[in-house]
């Protein structure tokens, strides 16, 4: 898998990965301080605004964008995308009004939904051949886990030296670092787009048209449910079913969502050899049945106390985060397996837009059933949720497996056939 880190241009756009993801990660903790400090009580509706303006901009944005930025080099959207959130985080430690926040956050995300379509699609035109381009989604993965472990750990340390609202430059910081490496790159250019002469509606509803008409894209689309049901549950709640039911401390709070973290992490190292010997399809389902059972086993061990409650939680919880990866990390592999090079930014961001809707569902569906229920019937209903989507997944996808089969050439008919 490290081999493909001896290619100059795969290590600074990797490094370039996790500094923005550092500077993400640094950002949303100060946020809580600083929504804490405008807001007091009233805190937690802030963040909550937070988080829904987050996924409404992940979902609007990205396939206007893709649409709108169609000739424009990809190494301009990137450069440009993290060089405006460098200037929003820079902004965000002076605000004085909740108002202001909700503001500065539309720009931060609006640039953020920008940037991930951008590169995921251009990763892979980056390297051609298939079993690189696994590993580096392997290690991108990867990234994300190693962030959620570091960034609180280098909040704490920074926070021995400066005021929580100081932690915004270090995320600015993050964001030039990323764009100075970016910048140094020589990035391919996209290929001409057959959609580029069109209407801008039918280039604007592109991605999401061969999206919904590929089967395997539509299975992958259905898998992405099921990563939100039961991912939703464990992301809203750990923190109830831990202080609650089970007794215990916030210690156990990180010690449950870290198991999360560690399945995830052996998961996305799993991963590329996997596909190359089961195949993107099988793998894809497997995860998905894995990331769908685990929440089934809550009510088991809300009806313990203390360690063996913790324990098993912990348990459930890392082979829920080993699916999660385990249906996240392959998915490019298919997309571009499946999808011609002109049309990858188009369906990158239609599938980066779509998949958030499903979180926006699911965030609030896992908080209320909860509140409304319990915490065992609510963890039963989302982990039913995720079981049925798998289980449609495969009933919508029964094509071989096309990642593996290479199927790159049938891409260009198969995009005629969605524009019918």
């Amino acid at each position: 898998m490290l081999r493909i880190l001896r290619l100059p241009v795969i290590r600074r756009m990797l490094a370039a990965h996790v500094l923005a993801l550092l500077g993400t990660g640094l950002s949303s903790i100060a946020l809580g301080f600083v929504a804490f400090d405008l807001a007091r009580d009233q805190s937690g509706s802030v963040l909550g605004t937070v988080l829904a303006i987050k996924m409404l901009s992940f979902m609007v944005v990205a396939p206007l964008a893709a649409a709108v930025l169609v000739r424009v080099p990809p190494r301009a959207v990137l450069v440009g995308s993290d060089v405006l959130r460098a200037v929003v985080a820079l902004g965000l430690p002076f605000v004085s009004e909740v108002w202001q926040v909700y503001a500065l956050i539309v720009v931060l995300h609006v640039a953020s939904a920008v940037f991930t379509p951008t590169f995921q699609s251009t990763l892979p035109r980056v390297l051609p051949d298939d079993r690189d381009y696994g590993n580096a989604l392997a290690l991108s993965r990867l990234a994300y886990d190693v962030e959620a472990v570091v960034s609180p750990m280098l909040t704490a340390l920074l926070l021995l030296a400066m005021p929580a609202q100081h932690l915004f430059f270090g995320t600015a910081l993050g964001f030039a670092g990323s764009a100075a490496l970016l910048a140094s790159l020589a990035l391919p250019l996209a290929l001409p787009s057959e959609s580029h002469g069109e209407p801008f509606l039918k280039r604007l509803t592109l991605g999401s048209r061969l999206l919904f008409t590929t089967p395997a894209l539509r299975g992958i689309f259905a898998l992405h449910l099921a990563v939100a049901g039961s991912g939703s549950f464990a992301l809203v709640q750990t923190v109830s079913v831990v202080r609650g039911p089970l007794g215990s401390d916030e210690t156990a709070v990180a010690l449950a969502l870290g198991a999360m973290g560690a399945g995830s992490i052996c998961a996305a190292l799993a991963a590329p050899r996997l596909v190359a010997r089961q195949g993107t399809r099988r793998v894809l389902l497997v995860a998905g049945i894995l990331v769908s059972v685990p929440p089934f086993g809550v009510p088991w061990a809300l009806s313990s106390t203390g360690i063996p409650g913790l324990a098993l939680l912990a348990a459930l919880w890392f082979a829920l985060g080993a699916g999660y990866s385990g249906v996240l990390t392959p998915i490019g592999q298919v997309i571009r397996a499946t999808i011609p090079e002109t049309e990858l930014p188009a369906v990158f961001a239609a599938q980066f837009s779509l998949a958030h809707g499903w979180w926006l569902i699911c965030f609030p569906l896992a908080g209320w059933l909860g509140a409304l229920t319990s915490l065992g019937a609510a963890a039963v209903a989302m982990a039913s949720i995720s079981l049925a989507a798998t289980v449609a997944a495969s009933f919508i996808w029964k094509r071989p497996d096309v990642a593996t089969a290479h199927a790159v050439g049938n891409a260009a008919r198969m995009t005629e056939e969605a524009r019918l």
